[in-house]
């Protein structure tokens, strides 16, 4: 039996990964535990019974809506990803000296698992929620990369890891990333293992019942973190469903309740806050309308469904290019997609077949991957090399 310690950050789509993958070692008889700055969302999603050791989270604050591009991506480090490392890095170099973990499985974006594993001797695996940074996300930006380098570097001495050590991103050891090349593009060095589906809290009160065999569903979600730019966008998307209610009908994720209510008695237009979407998902949707985050993208595709993607923001619109790319789905512009437009893209993935068809491709390899038994394969491997 050996031990192993998942360090995330308190966001459900870094956390929803993990727990497959944790429950894959766990049902082998390994040992698991956890360190995030929210034990409750962990405990939430992995099971009450997880083991979870505390650690503090990053100052409270909100990204400025307005920024997009490079902008947004360097205030994402700044405000968000170097100070929630500096944050939990007192805590995860606890845990991992309380637990005694074999491997420490660190998040690609909670560096403070790389970096006390590495100070602590411990074997670490990278745990990859998102393609993007395989493709050089910093390229033409010297500035920024230059400045990133150096913030890093300041990272590694305040968390007494000698300089010259791995890129914290990056496990030299293991990398394990939760698509396929078939979707992402090759990248050296990487383990695709493919999406980690796993079961998940059941979403209290969905109504089934509303749903209509006769019409396709189109399930419309920003996921959880652009709740304070979306409100146009999902207007937007209300309208072009239902121009097109005589043959889909629309599950509209708002958990911002930026949306009127519908009027009592819609059968064309569903509004929630949330929904139980790998079961939607599985039950049948005709077409995801999303802001090309991984996570909903690679369930999508796993289920062979195409899509209509709006990238917002950071590795968005990397996604979004892979998806159009490999021809699963159609590309808009955000800040420019209104009724129009996304009905248009909505026709094209409904009724052009080579959409489907590419969907349905790629679904079949993101299933070949293994999923998370194939991710706990790898890390049983790296625990082996420790010993």
């Amino acid at each position: 039996m050996s031990r192993y310690l998942f360090v995330v950050p308190p966001l459900t789509g870094h956390v929803n990964p993990a727990v497959g993958v944790a429950a894959a070692l766990a049902g082998r008889g390994h040992a698991v535990a956890w360190a995030c700055p929210d034990p409750a969302l962990v405990r939430r999603l992995a099971g009450p019974g997880a083991e979870v050791f505390a650690c503090a989270g990053a100052p409270a604050g909100s990204r400025p809506p307005e920024l997009r591009g490079p902008e947004a991506l360097r205030f994402l480090w700044e405000w968000y990803l170097l100070p929630l490392a500096e944050a939990m890095a007192p805590g995860v170099r606890a845990a991992v000296e309380r637990f005694g973990p074999d491997v420490v499985v660190a998040d690609q974006q909670a560096f403070a698992g790389a970096l006390a594993a590495e100070r602590l001797g411990v074997p670490w695996a990278t745990s990859a929620t998102t393609s993007a940074e395989f493709t050089d996300p910093l390229a033409g930006l010297p500035k920024v990369r230059a400045w990133l380098e150096e913030r890093l570097g300041r990272l590694r001495a305040s968390a007494g890891v000698p300089a010259g050590g791995a890129d914290p991103r990056f496990s030299p050891r293991l990398v394990l990333a939760f698509s396929v090349p078939e979707l992402a593009g090759p990248a050296e060095g990487v383990r695709w293992v493919g999406p980690s589906i796993a079961a998940r809290p059941a979403a209290a009160g969905f109504p089934w019942e509303w749903l209509d065999p006769g019409r396709g569903t189109v399930l419309v979600t920003l996921g959880t973190a652009n709740t304070d730019v979306g409100g146009r966008f999902l207007e937007a998307c209300v309208a072009a469903l239902r121009e097109r209610a005589d043959r889909v009908q629309g599950v509209v994720v708002d958990p911002g309740g930026t949306l009127r209510p519908p009027p009592a008695g819609d059968k064309d237009v569903l509004v929630v806050p949330s929904v139980p979407q790998l079961a939607l998902l599985e039950r049948g949707v005709a077409a995801v309308v999303c802001h090309a985050g991984h996570n909903t993208v690679c369930e999508a595709l796993w289920y062979g469904i195409p899509l209509v993607v709006a990238p917002v923001r950071d590795d968005q619109p990397v996604v979004a290019g892979q998806v159009a790319d490999a021809g699963a789905g159609v590309r808009v512009r955000f800040g420019r997609a209104g009724a129009g437009r996304l009905g248009a893209a909505l026709d094209a993935v409904l009724d052009a077949p080579g959409h489907r068809a590419a969907a349905e491709r790629i679904g079949a390899a993101l299933r070949a991957a293994g999923g998370a038994p194939a991710a706990a394969d790898h890390l049983e491997e790296l625990a082996g090399e420790a010993r």
